[in-house]
């Protein structure tokens, strides 16, 4: 059943999506489906996987909300057969809510305190439209609370109101007229100064909701967030009133009537706001969902950016009044010397600055020259660039961003000891030009600086993608199993941070791998995680026999073919 929705959804082949969903339940990886089990899912690429994936577990997630509704209508004893055949044919979430609402419990509203005072026959009388004496009717209804037939008559509509607000007829109704005319309006509260903030092209402001883009939309949620600015998605009332109308008044008499003044409620108080909210949360889905995509982009070509290689590198994190930090790398990325320069404005000694950059080409036979694209990166590039050195030296300019939230982070401190956050940076700037992905994959992706509102999309998703990207560069690319950093190898297929930690570890004490079978011998690294990793680790020299005797065959043939 899942299988065929997910294929009919997605248009893959329904032997493809059965394959997936058998593998990834057998805890296979992305990478490893795509790459290894080609044959059984029909060739289908990681972002196809990844779809497929990501639909199941929502689908997943649809089922388990169906069974906590059906669970607590059978516990209210208001669960009819009809009603389970409806809520387990229903695949669409809004859909199941909408038939779960007139059973949600609820706190005390309008329509809860008119029953109490015994108004429901009465609210059933106006709604069938039949009887055109309503004021003798509602005489009936008067005692206790209730002076008047007219207030009898007036708290009796609270209860079609949110009988109407819980129909699902309604609801459609509502949302129809949503995609026809809703759109979002935006206003600056009051105390702001528009020319002082960035905002104020949207202080008095309005579109269609359709036409929203992904930048703008979250631009407002972000103004919303900081109290700069308030936004709300309107619906044509007037066009509501009359589809309603259409619907739920039958007859020209004073019930009629009543009727109308209860929709004009119903829709004001209770159908307009809730599906204003749905759509403006689904408008932020497909926000973030597009923001995402973007992101993903700019981060895989981060991640997949040429690296120069061992190199012995000089590298600068340019500044102003701080001046500029130098760090000479050699070609193993290890610090072999930092010191600061001050080249620009205030202190301008730039003879002095140019002729230490000079120097220190020499003494550490410097191949190439990272430097970062921050503050005074551009001025510190003019300089550089003009340079006469003895041998040939490259210059490039590296992105930055992210470099200082590593510099302050545990991985850092961890390396870095004795150095403060000035020195990391700069490390981390020259050697993002060595091994881009080795370096960046020590950065919380979100900080690497893929986005313009990466903190304004939902933080789960955004974590989820930047991790799923970060995980198919590093295994597209493949890692060296000798010389990898822990923070490499806990993105290896089948591999976590604990057993990354466990190869480094086993690495220091025995010695360089000669065989992926040695890996049998790392600390929880069994032979699932074996399988798994396998095909993504290299080892440069030389043949790697395999003991047959103590791997799967299935995995045997996996290695073999790649060493």
């Amino acid at each position: 059943m899942l299988e065929e929705r997910i294929s009919k959804a997605l248009n893959i082949s329904s032997a493809g999506v059965k394959a997936v969903i058998n593998l990834y339940d057998a805890d296979a990886t992305i990478p490893f489906i795509a790459r290894y089990r080609k044959e059984m899912t029909g060739g289908l690429d990681e972002v196809q996987i990844g779809d497929i994936v990501d639909t199941y577990e929502s689908l997943k997630n649809l089922i388990k909300r169906r069974e906590a509704i059906l669970k607590s209508m059978t516990e209210q004893g208001v669960l009819t057969s009809e009603l389970k055949t409806q809520i387990e044919a229903t695949w669409d979430l809004n859909e199941l809510e909408d038939i779960y609402l007139p059973f949600k419990p609820k706190k005390k509203t309008r329509a809860s305190i008119a029953r109490e005072l015994g108004l429901e026959t009465l609210a059933k009388i106006i709604m069938s439209q039949n009887d055109g004496d309503l004021q003798s009717q509602a005489k009936r209804f008067v005692k206790g609370e209730l002076k008047t037939a007219g207030e009898a008559i007036e708290k009796a509509l609270d209860i079609i109101a949110e009988w109407v607000s819980e129909s699902k007829l309604s609801r459609d109704i509502t949302r129809r007229a949503f995609n026809t005319s809703a759109k979002i309006v935006v206003k600056k509260k009051r105390g702001t100064i528009d020319n002082e903030d960035k905002y104020s092209a949207y202080f008095d402001w309005s579109e269609p909701l359709k036409k929203c883009a992904s930048h703008r939309f979250l631009a407002i949620k972000r103004g919303e967030s900081e109290g700069i600015l308030s936004s709300k998605i309107e619906v044509d009332q007037k066009d509501l009133q009359i589809r309603l109308e259409r619907v739920f008044v039958k007859q020209n008499n004073e019930s009629g009537d009543q009727v109308k003044l209860a929709l004009k409620d119903a829709s004001k108080r209770l159908l307009v706001p809730s599906i204003s909210k749905e759509f403006e949360q689904n408008h932020k889905l497909k926000s973030d969902q597009e923001a995402i995509k973007v992101f993903s982009q700019n981060l895989r070509q981060l991640l997949l950016a040429a690296p120069l290689g061992n190199k012995k590198i000089l590298a600068i994190d340019p500044g102003f009044r701080a001046g500029c930090k130098l760090v000479c790398l050699n070609e193993n990325g290890e610090l072999k010397h930092n010191e600061t320069i001050y080249p620009h404005p205030p202190k301008k000694d730039t003879k002095k600055a140019l002729n230490k950059i000079g120097q220190l080409v020499e003494a550490y036979k410097i191949e190439a020259i990272a430097i970062g694209n921050g503050t005074a990166g551009r001025e510190t590039e003019n300089l550089v660039s003009r340079m006469k050195f003895k041998t040939d030296v490259q210059v490039f300019v590296v992105n930055e961003a992210g470099a200082s939230i590593y510099s302050a982070s545990s991985v850092a401190r961890k390396e870095f000891p004795n150095y403060d956050v000035t020195v990391r940076g700069s490390v981390s700037i020259g050697r993002r030009l060595m091994d881009p992905m080795a370096e960046l994959v020590k950065i919380d992706p979100k900080s690497i600086g893929v986005g313009q509102y990466q903190h304004d999309v939902n933080q789960k998703m955004l974590e989820e993608a930047l991790g799923r990207d970060v995980e198919y560069c590093v295994n597209k690319v493949g890692v060296d199993l000798n010389t990898a950093s822990e923070y490499l190898l806990a993105h290896v297929s089948g591999l976590n941070a604990t057993i990354a930690q466990n190869i480094v570890l086993y690495r220091s004490e025995n010695g360089s791998f000669s065989s992926r079978n040695d890996l049998l011998k790392v600390d929880r690294l069994g032979k699932k995680s074996f399988e798994q990793s396998a095909g993504f680790l290299r080892i440069k020299e030389g043949k790697h026999p395999l003991d047959n005797s103590a791997v799967h065959p299935e995995v045997y043939r996996i290695v073999e073919s790649i060493a």
